[in-house]
């Protein structure tokens, strides 16, 4: 005997077997309950969600023995036959074949004064009806407005906005939705038990994934993947014959993102490419990570959800989840969406890919402008050093008179917002007198900016300036504005490491949260906040363009200072 594909075996038989579709199901129900059943119908929704299915089982709820019932028997005549498709009163229309004018006389308009041969109802199941030509449609119209009593239409389509107002106002319409993933990955896990299947719930869950709310698809890509795997299927069966990218890469891609490593970000383009796969599909894939991310983000509860954690990625999802914030995760869905669009034109995808990643890493450094404009207020701005009291790093350059704080009123480019990563961090120093035992404080300080500096340019840039930092035998102490404090106290345990590197002994680092007052008389910024004389506008451009804040957005931003204002 000829073997039967799974889409065709499990073909839903009656209302309750439809999966996904309850709205529809128990509309129909209610309606043949009451005694309200229509004699047009539409059944409109995306490919392989159950349209012609309901329609065949609709056309039994009409014609079996013991109906018209919600409940067909299966087992009269009109029942069998139906679902053989060989009933001669249920005629199927592939609209797509049959479009012209003549075929709908000759089929439908023809035939609807004769009597059913044998059932109840002469149901005609027109599929892809929006193929049809608009004098079809006209011809239609009539018979649909006013068909006779013992004739029912079904018209399944996939686009129900290419179907004339005027055959939708006489008709009812129901919508059918995508299945969810969760949906698909139960049925065929019944499915796999019944056929005696030894399927990984991994494996399952990636072959509904995939599918993407058509029930069908997922059953004719399991059927492919069996025939692959054999009675044992996982997830590295169903990667390998559909081609899809394995959940393993995409958390080594988010890892080295999270991670701000480069050299592993071209490593894993590597691996895609040796692979054989579709840099597109990765790209869609990462997204569709970065989305469930996302999702966990903002509802935590949904942890538990199969279809956005499934239960063998819940643990990795849970490393990944506090590394990256809510603003990190709205720009990677972004930028990978881009990348997907951009892929498909380039001669070298591959290099498409690896610019990709690198934006990836590289928009997570960037500070938003605004939040910069906000730490500089009122903070000091780094003076040269003029006494062996007052040590700062060498990055610093002097600022020409006094030193209050400047902004530009011209904002260099447009920002990018980004969330400090972990890992990444900042300090900034200013003044210290205490002596570190194993190193003197004139060698500590330097030495300790210039690693910080040297590990995260762009981070040191645009906060170190901003912080004051002491250091007492074993203690170094950072003091900034509350907000600055926060990303400090983040990396502490980078700031400690660091530390303890340079100083070669045990170090302590603490986390002072500095008021306005405080900051802004701090001695160590040169000048005490009411006394210093009313700079020049110059003046004020010259020490903007040597704060290492601004020097670091210069960099990043193709832009100049045109204007300043001194802001108290």
């Amino acid at each position: 005997m000829a073997y039967t594909v799974i889409a065709r075996r499990w073909r839903p038989q009656s209302l309750d077997e439809v999966v996904g579709q309850r709205h529809v199901t128990q509309t129909l129900r209610n309606a043949f309950g009451s005694g309200r059943v229509a004699q047009a119908f539409v059944f409109a929704g995306p490919r392989g969600v159950g349209k012609t299915t309901t329609a065949r089982i609709l056309a039994r709820m009409l014609n079996c023995d013991h109906g018209p019932t919600a409940d067909p028997c299966g087992q009269c005549d009109p029942c069998r036959e139906i679902a053989e498709g060989r009933d001669m009163d249920v005629l199927e229309i592939d609209a797509a074949t049959h479009t012209g004018i003549d075929n709908i006389r000759e089929v439908i308009i023809t035939g609807l004064a004769i009597r059913p041969a044998r059932d109840r109802y002469k149901v005609f199941i027109i599929d892809e009806v929006h193929q049809l030509s608009n004098p079809s449609f006209n011809a239609l119209l009539k018979s649909i407005e006013e068909p006779p009593p013992h004739v029912a239409f079904v018209m399944a389509t996939t686009a129900l906005d290419k179907i004339p107002d005027t055959i939708v106002s006489r008709s009812q319409v129901f919508e059918f939705k995508t299945i969810s993933s969760r949906a698909i990955a139960e049925q065929l896990q019944k499915i796999a038990d019944a056929d005696g299947l030894q399927a990984t719930p991994e494996a399952i869950a990636l072959v509904a994934r995939a599918a993407e709310g058509s029930m069908r698809d997922a059953q004719t890509a399991f059927d492919q993947v069996i025939s692959f795997a054999g009675r044992a299927v996982g997830v590295d069966d169903v990667a390998t014959v559909l081609g899809l990218v394995g959940r393993d890469l995409l958390f080594d891609v988010m890892t080295a993102v999270a991670d701000e490593n480069g050299p592993a970000s071209f490593e894993l383009a590597g691996r895609a490419v040796e692979a054989g796969y579709d840099l597109k599909l990765l790209c869609r894939e990462l997204s569709r990570l970065v989305r469930d991310l996302l999702v966990l983000k903002v509802d935590p509860g949904r942890m538990q959800d199969a279809e956005i954690a499934p239960e063998g990625d819940r643990s990795k999802l849970q490393t990944l989840l506090p590394r990256f914030s809510q603003e990190d995760l709205l720009r990677a869905f972004d930028l990978l969406s881009k990348a997907e669009f951009d892929i498909r034109s380039a001669a070298e995808p591959r290099h498409q890919l690896e610019m990709a990643l690198l934006r990836w890493i590289h928009l997570r450094k960037l500070t938003p402008l605004t939040a910069l404009l906000d730490q500089l207020k009122g903070l000091p701005t780094p003076p040269a050093p003029q006494s062996p009291g007052r040590l700062v790093p060498p990055s610093s350059r002097p600022a020409p008179g006094p030193a209050p704080h400047a902004a530009p009123s011209a904002a260099p480019g447009p920002s990018r917002p980004a969330t400090a990563s972990p890992g990444s961090s900042a300090a900034g120093a200013t003044r210290v007198t205490p002596v570190v035992p194993v190193m003197a404080a004139g060698e500590f300080l330097p030495a300790y900016h210039e690693a910080l500096r040297a590990e995260k340019p762009g981070i040191y840039g645009t906060t170190v300036g901003l912080a004051r930092v002491t250091a007492d035998g074993d203690r170094v102490v950072f003091g900034a504005r509350e907000f600055l404090a926060k990303r400090l106290a983040a990396d502490k345990a980078w700031l400690e490491s660091t530390a303890q590197r340079v100083a070669g002994q045990r170090m302590v680092v603490a986390i002072e949260t500095l008021d306005a007052a405080a900051a802004a008389d701090d001695p160590a910024s040169g000048r005490a906040a009411d006394a210093a004389p009313r700079p020049s506008k110059d003046e004020l451009i010259a020490t903007a363009r040597a704060h290492p804040a601004v020097q670091t957005v210069l960099e990043i931003f193709p832009a100049d200072i045109k204007d300043a204002t001194e802001l108290t």
